[in-house]
């Protein structure tokens, strides 16, 4: 019996019965009592009746005046909640994300009811080895080379989670280089979906005209979890911006700013271990100096006399970091920033004054490590050895980088020291202390093509 046939065949004069199809969408009549789990990874609360004429993640509901509808709603940030609001409003007004054509997997614009871009959206399902990728790159790479695709230090489809723990610990630290990014779940037309997924939602479509007493507890496509950047203006390639600061060099205080800002990339990047930092996924944003009238009494060497002049950097594409090994099979994925001559300087006073307290505090850093697994739970395929694995890298990184600050090394001499792990202790010791509950030990092992 076909799909079709068997969603038709309701005993429609018996209105108390539940009905319990296969898997795709389990249908209800309105006066069903079954208890019915859709809670998302993510909680969020909001008006059924908010504005919007197709309203596909909209669960519709019927007999159950104590299910509380949930939405992408972030109590601790309610600007970030009005934006993704603002896209789900565009969304069900037909302003769908539009997918971007760059890169390996399958991201998007996401623009708001005024068709303004607003941020990025990468689906769970759509990251490059995912199984609904819609570039074919990654597909023939799987295909023809399935003994050595993706990275072996890395959890694979977890992009969206680190792209989310990468702005988490920018915000922890204070850093202000990675635009705010959460997990979230959106349902789109535009996205890549299973052909039996939209034949469905046309199937339950067509049900619901003919018998509107009908509901279904999922009316259209099923949501897509994944990461939700906000989008950033003005910035451009990195490459860009390094290229003609070589030609023709920006004031020196300007260039001073733009040191701060590279040293905290650096600070982030070796925390997080990020294995795929080019120069084309880091953005700057440079106001060059305003023009000062010929005439005016101003001393060019003073920076209080430069008006205007301002440099920025953001930290984008941070899919592929927290690795739960440090890279020891065939790549080496080092951080390319680490040949910039910007990386020969020392650390500045600035940088460790920022950075130092938090990180030389054990108890910051145990903090730091129980938020981002409140975060990376959220996926259905959490692993918590593997977890445990990931922090041992970063809590090591984390003592790298410390005993760098305090010894002045650069940040080229910082990717140069050994890389160190910091495990729990398996002695079952309760003591809060950290160097009673956990120990190190260093990785020997090294990968097959080095860069050094």
């Amino acid at each position: 019996m076909s799909t079709e046939e068997t969603l038709l065949n309701l005993d429609f004069d018996k209105p108390n019965t539940i009905i319990s199809p296969p898997d795709d969408g389990v249908v209800s009549l309105s006066s069903s009592s079954e208890e019915i789990c859709l809670v998302p990874e993510v909680g969020f609360e909001g008006n059924v009746d908010s504005p919007g004429v197709n309203r596909e993640s909209q669960p519709l509901l019927g007999g159950r005046g104590d299910f509380e509808v949930s939405y992408n709603h972030f109590p601790d940030d309610p600007q970030f909640s009005e934006l993704v609001w603002q896209a789900e409003v565009a969304i069900d007004n037909g302003i769908f994300p539009e997918r971007i054509y760059q890169g390996s997997s399958g991201s998007y614009f996401v623009k708001n009811p005024g068709n303004k871009i607003i941020g990025v959206f990468k689906p769970k399902d759509e990251e490059p080895y995912g199984r609904l990728n819609p570039k074919w790159t990654k597909w023939m790479h799987k295909l023809c080379c399935p003994c050595c695709f993706g990275r072996s230090c890395l959890i694979p489809n977890q992009g969206y989670l680190s792209e989310a723990g990468a702005s988490l610990v920018d915000s922890k630290i204070g850093l202000k280089i990675v635009p705010k990014t959460r997990v979230v779940k959106l349902v789109s037309e535009t996205f890549n979906y299973l052909r039996i997924d939209r034949e469905r939602s046309r199937l339950k479509r067509a049900i619901t005209e003919q018998f509107p007493n009908l509901r279904f507890n999922r009316m259209g496509l099923p949501p897509k979890a994944g990461s939700f950047q906000l989008f950033v203006e003005g910035y451009k390639d990195a490459d860009y911006w390094l290229r003609r600061f070589e030609q023709d060099p920006p004031p020196p205080h300007v260039m001073k700013k733009f040191q701060l800002q590279f040293e905290r990339l650096v600070v982030l990047d070796y925390i997080i271990r990020n294995t795929d930092r080019g120069n084309d996924n880091w953005l700057i944003k440079y106001d060059a100096p305003a023009q000062q009238p010929p005439h005016a009494d101003i001393d060019l060497r003073d920076p209080s006399e430069w008006r205007g002049a301002e440099v920025r950097i953001a930290a984008i594409d941070n899919g592929l970091a927290f690795p739960f090994k440090h890279p020891d099979s065939w790549r080496a994925y080092p951080y390319h920033w680490a040949w910039l001559p910007h990386a020969k300087l020392p650390f500045s006073q600035d940088t460790k004054e920022l950075v130092l307290p938090l990180l030389s505090d054990m108890n910051f850093v145990q903090e730091l490590c129980d938020e981002l697994h409140i975060l990376f739970k959220q996926d259905k395929g959490f692993d918590k050895g593997l977890f445990e694995r990931q922090m041992s890298v970063m809590r090591g990184q984390v003592l790298n980088l410390t005993q760098a600050l305090k010894d002045n090394k650069s940040p080229v001499q910082l990717v140069q020291m050994p890389a160190v792990i910091v495990e729990r202790s398996k002695s079952g010791s309760t003591s809060s202390r950290f160097f009673d509950s956990f120990q190190q030990r260093f990785q020997h092992k090294s990968p097959f093509f080095s860069w050094w």
